[in-house]
């Protein structure tokens, strides 16, 4: 950390987004004639607010800041909002397992995009660090034909931008009045993506440590196979579970000590107890990796985004390489 290289990449990575800070909007949308948008989740949320910025579009969430999305359940007042929308935004995943029932209980067709189809999956799976093995009962239950995928795929910012740019193309067919506006704002978003996706390249390739541990559930697979990370975490990212085995914790604990780790990462809307355990054990420092999935109160009134909340993971990937 003391090295000269690593002080200069932090100094260039801190300057870089400081400037990508000052081009994010607030979180603020305001009401107008335009295309009506709602979103299941705070990513397409905030993707479609950077797109159709500087017009009357109306950009609707349904999870609200701090809801738990494990525990998401549409309410009538949701229905109807996607039932009158221009544009449905959902995932498509584990968590959005409703979606299909709502859409063909409406009364007429509503247009679509669904996250998942713009990228490369990864199936979901157990991962490394965990002890338990699946119940029995748990998997005669699942279909051989179906592929359970994880859900969270803008987790890397070239998901993002794969996401963003059909997204806009999707917009811009809705309402071609608006075409440069729409496309003038994607490729100014696209370009912050792109410095995103950079600050974490240098970060990555600039440190000798390749591995990260979650002390908490994991929704950024996408993420660490993008950038070649190794991964250690008590939980997948769709499992609703918090309370993980005391051989789980064990496990953790002997490989952050085995590897010298000088952090543990819990996510956002966690308790931290796990984090604080492992760093209790360890001497590590536990820090927060936000996943963007969903965000508190705080932080959709104070204006968060995803590439502000991506651009503090930058800096705590740094303290966990490093």
């Amino acid at each position: 950390m003391k090295s000269k290289p690593l002080i200069l990449i932090l100094m260039a990575i801190v300057l870089s987004l400081a400037l990508l800070s000052a081009c994010v909007p607030t979180a603020a949308v305001e009401e107008g004639d335009g295309l009506s948008i709602v979103s299941t989740i705070f990513p397409s949320y905030d993707f479609a607010r950077q797109i159709t910025a500087d017009t009357d579009a109306r950009v609707t969430l349904l999870l609200q800041p701090g809801e738990e999305v494990h525990s998401f359940d549409p309410t009538s007042q949701d229905i109807i909002r996607i039932q009158n929308a221009d544009l449905f935004l959902f995932v498509g995943g584990e968590n959005d397992v409703w979606v299909d029932g709502v859409l063909s209980g409406l009364d007429k067709s509503v247009n679509t995009f669904r996250m998942m189809d713009y990228v490369t999956l990864y199936e979901e799976e157990l991962v490394a660090g965990m002890q338990e093995e699946p119940e029995e009962a748990d998997a005669a239950n699942v279909d051989a034909n179906e592929q359970e995928w994880d859900e969270h795929v803008w987790t890397a910012p070239v998901n993002a931008i794969a996401i963003v740019k059909a997204m806009t193309a999707e917009l811009i067919s809705l309402d071609p009045d608006n075409a440069s506006t729409f496309q003038t704002n994607a490729d100014a978003y696209v370009k912050q993506l792109e410095a995103l996706d950079q600050s974490f390249r240098e970060v990555v390739n600039a440190s000798g440590r390749k591995t990260i541990v979650f002390a908490d559930r994991f929704p950024v697979r996408y993420f660490v196979e993008e950038f070649g990370l190794n991964y250690y975490a008590a939980f997948p990212g769709c499992s609703a579970e918090t309370d993980a085995s005391a051989a789980t914790v064990a496990s953790l604990i002997d490989r952050v000590k085995a590897d010298n780790i000088p952090v543990v990462f819990y996510i956002e809307m966690s308790n931290e107890q796990m984090a604080n355990t492992v760093a209790e054990a360890t001497g590590a420092m536990p820090l927060l990796f936000h996943s963007t999935h969903n965000v508190t109160k705080a932080e959709f009134e104070g204006g968060a985004t995803y590439l502000s909340l991506m651009q503090n993971n930058v800096i705590a990937l740094l303290a966990a390489l490093n």
